[in-house]
């Protein structure tokens, strides 16, 4: 049975950007992850064991949101590679990175990058 395990609107202040302005003040960055595989077996069980603990997968891209980096397809790179490597239930994962009101030269919500594995 082909599964989603969905973190939406995760929150944080970060310092990522390519201008110093952005390394020092930093700014707020929102983070959509979907997590894709067979959990069935917990589902059927009602086993935390037998899936994704959304917890850790929180404080796994908490950790990366505190490193400054220079363009955000390179922290949606690390979170993907991350929740990858440390998660084998995990067969696919979709990342959502928005820097919300960038500083454009107008009024902007937000930019945004999506990366799939």
């Amino acid at each position: 049975m082909k599964s989603k395990i969905i973190l939406s609107g995760m929150e944080f202040y970060a310092f990522h950007g390519c201008y110093n302005e952005e390394k020092e003040i930093g700014t707020r960055f929102k983070v959509d992850v979907v997590l894709s595989g067979d959990f069935e077996k917990a589902a059927k069980r009602d086993d935390l064991s037998q899936t994704v603990n959304y917890q850790s997968v929180y404080n796994d891209i908490k950790q990366i949101m505190s490193k400054s980096a220079n363009i955000i397809e390179s922290v949606a790179y690390q979170i993907i590679k991350t929740l990858k490597d440390k998660y084998p239930l995990v067969e696919k994962v979709e990342v959502t990175v928005y820097k919300l009101n960038p500083s454009l030269g107008g009024k902007t919500a937000w930019v945004a990058v999506e990366l799939k594995s």
